[in-house]
């Protein structure tokens, strides 16, 4: 039994201003018609033997994974959701010990990123059946992709004796080299970038991982003990936030006698910083381009245009992204920096760090057209058969005109059916619902008005979604 574990807990941060920490780069359609998660799920379901997928999350994200995984008609996943992120390591043995409890102790888990990119999925799920011998041999399997250039944002993995036609004992881990020794590792023709993909039995892992970090399996053991099922999600307890925070490789793969590498050539890339543009193909002067963009007299230069037409003229070397509420302009050698932009967006508590201008929820959606000092008007998206929560304002009232569709709107104890160009008022403190009992899209605007207009100026008594009171609508 062969179970893949998505890791999809990321935030891509290197990837702003499009990924975001509340829609991060995993849930992106950056190639073709699906994200990043589903194109992973997807070559994951297409390995000969595989079950239903374990996919781990942050908490925020849990509605977007379910959604995108039924998309593509995968509904049988087990999402598994931390409070909070702590790195690989903890992430896989919550993963091992469900399967474990579930499969047995002989169960294979191959552990993936949910946010990386494979050019030949066939050979991807190749390489993963002939990595099972060794696995079931109770070996832990890294995958060495074989290197096309001088990299120096990956780490390696140099190839040892080989234990069969596949597997090869692992020789060393190296870190991020420069780039004379990146060109050596390329030259030398045995280090292989190191892809953060792992494949081993339950047991193998767990008994590892209690031999170099007890503390650790002990408290991933009590987290997952204290789960809940939350709607179709076990969620963690809060406990799972104290376990320390490491990598596999740290945790495990550097000190057991167990790793062996299986090397891999499957046009992989971790998407981790804009010049993953250049694989969608150049122009003849080097520009890449995705979206509505014009080039003159241009050259090396990435533009991803979301919302309108960028124009560049005279541009060397660069990189240009372009959002409905921001837009980089970088140097394509400094493209690993746009991290540090990010933390200074933070740090000044801008909302641009954390969210779209369009911000997705469980029901449809919401987009802010206008801000003032006393008002902000949205426009709201409601699916077929949602609503939002039972909930009331301290400090706002709200005017709502319906575009198209139907809505059913509660106000205190009134109940009204509202059609196009009909309109309500949702006084200051009184409690209220807006559903959608349509078969189409629900679309209305909403026009705000009081002294505080923050999102978390909402008392909440009834949510179908199970969300907390004073988050977001």
């Amino acid at each position: 039994m062969l179970i893949p574990v998505l890791i999809a807990g990321g935030t891509g941060s290197r990837l702003w201003p499009l990924s975001r920490e509340s829609y991060p780069k995993q849930f992106l359609k950056l190639f073709g018609d699906h994200t990043l998660l589903q194109h992973t799920a997807l070559r994951a379901q297409a390995i000969e033997g595989a079950a239903a997928p374990i996919v781990v999350c942050g908490e925020q994200h849990r509605f977007i994974v379910a959604e995108q995984l039924r998309e593509i008609g995968i509904a049988n996943a087990t999402i598994i959701l931390e409070p909070e992120g702590r790195n690989t390591a903890p992430a896989a043995a919550i993963a091992a010990l469900h399967a474990q409890k579930r499969y047995g102790d002989d169960a294979q888990l191959f552990v993936m990123a949910a946010d990386h990119y494979v050019a030949d999925a066939p050979a991807f799920g190749l390489c993963a059946v002939s990595a099972c011998a060794a696995a079931a041999q109770d070996h832990i399997v890294t995958f060495g992709i074989k290197p096309t250039r001088a990299e120096t944002g990956y780490g390696y993995i140099q190839q040892g004796a080989a234990l069969d036609a596949c597997a090869f004992t692992v020789a060393a881990f190296v870190e991020k080299p420069d780039e004379a020794l990146a060109q050596s590792y390329l030259d030398a023709g045995d280090y292989y970038w190191n892809a953060g993909l792992f494949l081993f039995k339950a047991k193998t892992f767990l008994s590892e991982l209690a031999r170099f970090k007890p503390e650790m399996l002990d408290g991933v053991r009590v987290a997952l003990e204290g789960a809940s099922k939350d709607l179709d999600f076990i969620r963690l307890p809060p406990s799972f936030r104290v376990i320390e925070s490491d990598s596999i490789d740290y945790a495990v793969m550097e000190r057991t006698a167990r790793a062996v590498v299986v090397p891999m050539d499957c046009g992989w890339d971790d998407v981790g910083s804009w010049n993953f543009l250049e694989l969608l193909g150049a122009d003849g002067d080097g520009n890449v381009s995705s979206g509505d963009v014009v080039f003159d007299d241009c050259s090396g230069t990435l533009v991803h245009a979301e919302s309108r037409l960028v124009a560049a003229c005279g541009i060397k070397d660069s990189v240009i992204v372009e959002t409905k509420d921001a837009v980089l302009v970088i140097d394509k050698s400094r493209t690993q920096d746009v991290k540090k932009i990010v933390s200074r967006l933070r740090a000044s508590k801008r909302s641009e760090a954390h969210q779209h201008a369009t911000v997705l929820r469980p029901w449809g959606s919401y987009e802010t057209l206008s801000l003032g000092s006393r008002f902000q008007v949205k426009y709201i998206t409601v699916k077929p058969g949602q609503k939002l929560s039972l909930q009331m304002h301290h400090h706002r009232a709200e005017h709502w005109v319906v575009v198209s569709g139907t809505a059913m709107v509660s106000v205190g104890d009134n109940v009204q059916m509202l059609t196009e160009n009909q309109s309500t008022y949702i006084p200051l403190g009184v409690t209220h619902r807006l559903e959608n009992p349509g078969k189409v899209l629900l679309e209305l605007i909403e026009v705000q008005s009081g002294s505080y207009l923050g999102e978390d100026d909402i008392v909440r008594f009834d949510d179908v979604y199970g969300r907390v009171p004073a988050v977001s609508k």
